[in-house]
């Protein structure tokens, strides 16, 4: 297991997470949520992105949780923090999520009103993309990741086996292969990672190579392929997709 040290780059001390909320306050629920949920573990959050607004209204982050090793075994490593002050009040307020991948963070924030090309991912921190299918991909899933439900999903930071496996619905029922399955594997040696995506016709089978997968089982994923409606007669109706599992902690 790496150290959490070691795990944001291989050879830079990561950045402190400066929250600028010296002289806010919020009321007692949010506040003690607050703590308990971001300022507790404070030096544990490397800030791999962030965006200020110019009149220090909103505060966009993703973070890498680097405590994350140490918690239920296959839990999200990343943390998108939206905060909003109030500054005639001085007071905040402020939305989080656990996210498995970066991409998904920076599209998670995007949709709470952070500008796109404002919250791009520091190159000296983290892995790198390997290849230009990664970064392609990473930008669709940053720009459209509202387009999907995750369901599931699963890291494993073992340096043998460094991977994220993630299992998508897609909100529209008409999209080509509403299930889909996006996996990201590190290199530890290179310090890269590649990022693929698989087309499922079920929830069952997108889970299924997931957890094939992760036993070091699975083939590659399959392609996603042009929905079939067009070749559905217009009296068949069709059949509601099933929502995958929550994600279990």
């Amino acid at each position: 297991m790496p150290s959490p040290e070691s795990t944001p780059s291989p050879d830079q001390h990561p950045p402190e997470l400066d929250l600028r909320l010296d002289g806010f306050d919020a009321d007692e629920q949010t506040a003690e949520a607050f703590w308990l949920q971001i300022e507790i573990q404070a030096d544990m959050l490397v800030p791999f992105a962030e965006h200020h607004t110019a009149d220090g209204v909103h505060s966009f982050y993703v973070l890498f949780d680097r405590s994350a090793t140490f918690d239920h075994p296959g839990v999200p490593q990343y943390v998108a923090l939206h905060l909003k002050r109030d500054h005639e009040k001085q007071s905040f307020d402020y939305e989080r999520a656990e996210l498995p991948l970066p991409a998904m963070a920076q599209s998670w924030l995007i949709h709470r009103g952070c500008p796109p090309d404002a919250i791009s991912l520091d190159p000296e921190l983290g892995h790198a993309p390997a290849d230009e299918p990664t970064r392609a991909l990473e930008r669709r899933l940053a720009g459209d990741g509202d387009h999907f439900a995750m369901g599931y999903s699963y890291t494993r930071d073992g340096p043998n086996d460094w991977v994220t496996v993630v299992a998508l619905r897609a909100l529209d029922e008409r999209a080509p292969a509403p299930f889909r399955v996006v996996a990201e594997e590190v290199d530890t040696e290179a310090w890269t990672h590649t990022l693929r995506e698989g087309g499922f016709a079920t929830v069952q089978e997108a889970l299924q190579w997931c957890r094939d997968r992760l036993a070091g089982t699975a083939g590659p994923l399959p392609p996603v392929r042009p929905a079939a409606s067009s070749t559905r007669p217009a009296s068949t109706p069709k059949t509601p997709a099933p929502r995958p599992p929550g994600r279990s902690r």
